[in-house]
């Protein structure tokens, strides 16, 4: 069955959906292999990147925008690709206000305390005012394509100083070892849609916090040739911490 005709998501609405697998795009397995309209039906929130690793996704209410490695934030348009992503429909279970300033680790410390339990998925989304954002992109690559850890290392990286946006992202039990990276995996995006990236530090100055209770996955596997042969065994958790952090 293609991945189009996955309709076992849409039985239950807190149902994470992903397409493909981390190990998968860390060996470079960047071709896309459902469109960003399939996507959608999955999910109004969420994260990912594109065909050829063309820059980071980020979607927020609905709507999907595309991060380049210019830091500009596109709209995406239906028929693009995605090689990996995860989204899920945002309907929150709590929230919170933030009104202290807290760096991204003091963040997730903050974030852990609100969790009832480690061991179910979690959507989250953070609106507010930053002090302070910095985040990466990834250009498109070409083939034959090189390992995610070899491509992040000339990755573009910027700043935001105060700045309004929204924080989108995912907190993913230990379990999901092999399948996505454990722990949180969140982009930015500023209010004005225009900038953002993977979100690789911040220091929040007030912002309002909401959390996505998920008790459901779902994965659509690649079907082409490429997939099925790669080798995706071994433990490769030392370069899924490198190309996110």
């Amino acid at each position: 069955m293609s991945l189009a005709g996955c309709t076992h998501p849409h039985a239950n609405r807190d149902v994470l959906f992903q397409t493909s697998t981390i190990y998968a795009l860390l060996d470079g397995l960047y071709d896309g292999n459902i469109t960003c309209g399939e996507l959608k039906k999955h999910g109004d929130i969420g994260i990912g990147t594109f065909d050829g690793l063309d820059g980071e996704m980020i979607g927020v209410n609905g709507k999907f925008f595309q991060i380049k490695a210019d830091g500009v934030a596109y709209p995406v348009d239906d028929s693009m690709k995605t090689p990996f992503a995860m989204v899920t429909f945002f309907e929150p279970d709590q929230t919170a206000r933030l009104n202290k300033p807290l760096g991204y680790q003091d963040l997730e410390k903050y974030l852990d305390q609100l969790l009832p339990t480690k061991n179910i998925f979690y959507a989250i989304k953070i609106g507010g005012g930053f002090n302070y954002i910095r985040t990466r992109s990834v250009p498109r690559q070409k083939k034959p394509y090189l390992p995610l850890v070899e491509v992040v290392k000339d990755q573009p990286v910027f700043e935001f100083h105060d700045v309004e946006g929204t924080i989108v992202g995912f907190r993913l039990p230990d379990y999901m070892k092999g399948i996505n990276m454990p722990g949180y995996h969140l982009h930015f995006i500023t209010k004005n849609r225009n900038a953002g990236g993977h979100l690789l530090e911040c220091k929040i100055k007030e912002a309002r916090v909401e959390i996505d209770y998920t008790g459901g996955f779902y994965m659509g596997l690649p079907e082409d040739d490429n997939f099925y042969r790669k080798d995706l065994t071994g433990d490769k958790q030392i370069e899924v911490e490198k190309v996110e952090r």
